[in-house]
C-alpha cells in the first residue's frame, strides 16, 4: 500500500481504522450545536517581571476552523504557538495580558468555552499505575453526567478503545518509574481519547507529536482525524514540525512567526500562496520543513536579511485578500445557546461526593499498584524502627537509661516525620494531574483533597503500628497493653501529621525540589521547638507562640513523654544516687513525673492534646485547600 493509499484509509501499523464503525453513541456527534470557532485581532504581552518592559508576543492574529475540520498551528519555537492555543481555550494566562475576540458560531457564546472543549497539554500527565481502560473509565465516571449508566459508561470506553487502536492494550498499564507501561505514542492517544470521553465540541491539542517519531506522530494525529470527521468536531493544535504525510491530514494551517501571522488557510493552498508571494516552494519538499525554513531567523547568519524577509512575508499577508476576508463576520449562523456543552457536569454541589469517591477509588488503585506512593515508605519506615530497636535494644529501667529513652522518643518523633518527604514526588504527580483535570472542568480542590487525606489513612495507621512492634517492645518502654497503644496512637498522628505538612507545602511550590526544601525546613523548625532541645518553660517567647504552639511535633513528643515517664519508676543504681528529687527516693527509685518536671510537662488530659492535634492537622490541610484555591 503505498502512502496515499495509507493517508485515505486511515492506516496505522497495518490496520485499517474505520472509526465511523465504533462510533454508535450519537452523544459522541456535534450535531452542528458547534459550527465554528473564529477568532480575531488576537494580541497577548508579557511583561518583564524585572526591567518591566512588555513585549508582545501575539500581534493581531486572526482565523476561523469549521465543524469536522482540524487546524495546525505551527511556526518556530517562540513563535506564539501554545500562547494562541491557551487563549483560544481560554486557559490561565498568568503575567500575559491579552486581548482577543473568540467567538463561536461567529457570535459571543453564553458560555466558557471550556465548557465546551478539553484540553491536552504537550505533556499531559496520566495516573501511570492505571491501566489503558481505567483511565477512560476514570475520565468517564469524572466528567459524564450522573444519569448514565456504568454500561453506557463502558460501551463509551470500548468504542474509544477501539478507534484509538489501544484495544490490546486495554489491561496494561500507563508505566510508573519501576514499572514499564505502554508507548509514548500510545499515552498520547490516551491522552486525546480521556478527553474524547466527555463528547467536546472543540478539541485543543499542544504538540501532540512532541517527542514521537514521523510513523508514530502520524498515527496520532490520524486517529485524531478520523474521529473528528466522524463526530463533526472541531480540532485546533498547535504542532511544531510534522511529516509530510501528517502535514497532509490537517484541513487549514496558521504558521506564525514573532507572534504574527505568515499564513492562515487551506493547507493544500500553501504552496500556490507562497509561490505568488514571490516565494516559491520546490517540488517534492514537505511543505512544514518548508515554512519553518522560511520563518525560523533564529539561525539567520545575515540577522538584517532575515529580519527584512520575515517583515516582508508578514506585510504580504496582511495585505491579502485572505487576511482581510477573515475580519468579516458572516451571519448565516446562529449563536450559540445556554446548554449546548459538553456532556460534562459542573463539579459543585451534590457533584462533590461522587466525585470524592470515584478519586478515592482511583487514588486507592495507585497506592497499592505503585511502590512510591507508601511501599516505599512502609519499608523505610519498618527499617528505622529496627534500627532503634537494635541501638536501643533492652534499655532497663533505671536511672542510666531516662537520657537513652527520651533520646529514642526525639529521634522517632522527628526523623518519622522527616521521612515522610519521599511522598513529595507521589503528591506532586497527583497535584499535576489535578490541575490538568481541574481546567478542564472535571473536579475541584475540594474533592482532591479529602479523597488524598482518606486514601492515605489505612496505610499510614497500618506503618504507625508495625514500627511501633518493633521499637516498642525492643526498646522495652512501659510494658503495658494500654500504653503500647497511646504509642501507637502518637506514632500516628504523627505521620498523618507529617504528610499534611507534606501536602501543603507541595500545593503552595508544587514542584520536587521546592517542596522537598520548605518541607525539610519545617521540620527542622518543628524539632527544634518540640520541647526537647529547649524546656518550653525556657523556649524563647518568639518560638514558644509561633511555632511551638501549632507544632504537631510537639504535642506528639509530649504525648509519647508522658506516655512513658508519666506512670513509670526507675531505679537509681547500687549506690542510691537519684538524680531526681521525686517523692520516691528514700525508696531508691525516680518517679518518672520528675523527669517530666524537668521538660516543663505535667499530666494533663489525652483527650484535649489528641484534639489539638487533630486540630492541627485539620488546619494544614484547609491550608492545602486554600493553597489550591489561590493557585487556580
Amino acid at each position: 500500500m503505498d502512502y496515499k493509499g495509507r493517508l485515505d484509509s486511515g492506516w496505522t501499523g497495518g490496520k485499517e481504522t474505520d472509526v465511523e464503525r465504533h462510533a454508535h453513541d450519537t452523544s459522541y456527534l456535534n450535531n452542528t450545536v458547534v459550527e465554528s470557532l473564529s477568532w480575531n485581532d488576537v494580541s497577548a504581552t508579557v511583561r518583564d517581571r524585572h526591567t518591566k518592559k512588555s513585549r508582545k508576543i501575539l500581534s493581531g492574529i486572526s482565523g476561523r476552523v469549521v465543524a469536522g475540520e482540524m487546524m495546525a498551528i505551527m511556526g518556530p519555537s517562540g513563535g506564539g504557538k501554545t500562547t494562541l492555543l491557551n487563549v483560544l481555550a481560554r486557559r490561565p494566562a498568568g503575567a500575559i495580558e491579552v486581548l482577543s475576540t473568540v467567538l463561536i458560531n461567529q457570535a459571543p457564546s453564553q458560555s466558557d468555552i471550556r465548557k465546551l472543549s478539553s484540553y491536552v497539554e504537550c505533556d499531559d500527565p496520566l495516573v501511570g499505575a492505571l491501566t489503558v481502560k481505567e483511565t477512560l473509565d476514570f475520565a468517564a465516571r469524572l466528567s459524564l453526567s450522573g444519569s448514565r449508566t456504568a454500561a453506557e459508561r463502558m460501551r463509551r470506553v470500548n468504542e474509544l478503545l477501539q478507534a484509538f487502536g489501544l484495544s490490546e492494550q486495554a489491561n496494561t498499564i500507563i508505566g510508573t518509574l519501576v514499572r514499564k507501561g505502554i508507548s509514548t505514542g500510545q499515552k498520547r492517544r490516551v491522552s486525546v481519547a480521556a478527553q474524547l470521553i466527555s463528547a467536546p465540541k472543540i478539541l485543543f491539542l499542544d504538540e501532540p507529536t512532541s517527542g514521537l517519531d514521523s510513523e508514530a506522530s502520524f498515527n496520532v494525529m490520524s486517529f485524531v482525524r478520523d474521529v473528528a470527521k466522524a463526530n463533526n468536531l472541531i480540532v485546533v493544535t498547535s504542532i511544531h514540525q510534522p511529516s509530510t504525510m501528517t502535514f497532509e491530514l490537517f484541513d487549514k494551517v496558521l504558521l506564525l512567526s514573532g507572534g504574527k501571522t505568515c499564513y492562515t488557510g487551506p493547507a493544500q493552498a500553501v504552496k500556490p500562496y507562497f509561490d505568488g508571494i514571490g516565494y516559491p516552494m520546490p517540488n517534492l519538499t514537505n511543505p512544514a520543513d518548508f515554512m519553518l525554513r522560511l520563518t525560523n531567523t533564529d539561525f539567520e547568519r545575515d540577522a538584517v536579511a532575515g529580519r527584512a524577509r520575515l517583515d516582508e512575508i508578514h506585510g504580504a499577508w496582511n495585505s491579502s485578500d485572505t487576511a482581510a476576508n477573515l475580519s468579516l463576520i458572516p451571519t448565516e449562523l446562529s449563536p450559540l445557546k445556554d446548554g449546548d456543552e459538553r456532556a460534562t457536569t459542573p463539579y459543585g454541589g451534590g457533584r462533590i461526593l461522587s466525585t470524592t469517591i470515584t478519586l478515592l477509588h482511583r487514588s486507592w488503585l495507585k497506592s497499592y499498584r505503585d511502590v512510591l506512593v507508601y511501599g516505599l515508605r512502609f519499608g523505610m519506615y519498618l527499617g528505622l524502627a529496627i534500627l532503634m530497636g537494635t541501638v536501643w535494644l533492652r534499655l532497663p529501667p533505671s536511672q542510666s537509661s531516662i537520657q537513652p529513652y527520651s533520646n529514642c522518643i526525639l529521634f522517632g518523633t522527628a526523623f518519622m516525620s522527616f521521612m515522610a518527604v519521599v511522598y513529595v514526588p507521589a503528591f506532586v504527580e497527583d497535584h499535576t494531574v489535578y490541575v490538568k483535570d481541574r481546567a478542564n472542568g472535571l473536579y475541584g480542590s475540594t474533592a482532591f483533597i479529602i479523597s488524598n487525606f482518606l486514601v492515605g489513612l489505612p496505610y499510614l495507621f497500618l506503618i504507625a503500628l508495625a514500627s511501633s512492634s518493633f521499637i516498642y517492645w525492643m526498646v522495652n518502654f512501659r510494658p503495658d497493653g494500654t500504653a503500647f497503644m497511646v504509642w501507637v496512637m502518637w506514632n500516628y498522628l504523627n505521620l498523618v501529621g507529617a504528610e499534611s505538612l507534606v501536602v501543603l507545602m507541595s500545593s503552595l511550590f508544587p514542584n520536587f525540589v521546592g517542596a522537598l526544601a520548605l518541607t525539610a525546613m519545617a521540620n527542622g523548625i518543628w524539632m527544634a521547638c518540640n520541647g526537647f532541645m529547649v524546656p518550653v518553660t525556657s523556649l524563647n517567647p518568639f518560638y514558644r507562640y509561633v511555632f511551638y504552639y501549632i507544632n504537631y511535633q510537639a504535642y506528639v513528643f509530649r504525648g509519647l513523654v508522658e506516655n512513658e515517664f508519666g506512670y513509670r519508676a526507675y531505679s537509681c543504681g547500687q549506690d542510691c544516687f537519684c538524680q531526681f528529687n521525686t517523692p520516691l527516693r528514700d525508696q531508691c527509685m525516680i518517679a518518672g513525673t520528675g523527669v517530666l518536671e524537668m521538660y516543663g510537662f505535667d499530666i494533663d488530659s489525652l483527650a484535649k492534646r489528641v484534639g489539638i492535634t487533630m486540630g492541627i492537622i485539620a488546619v494544614m490541610r484547609l491550608m492545602g485547600w486554600a493553597a489550591l484555591q489561590w493557585r487556580k
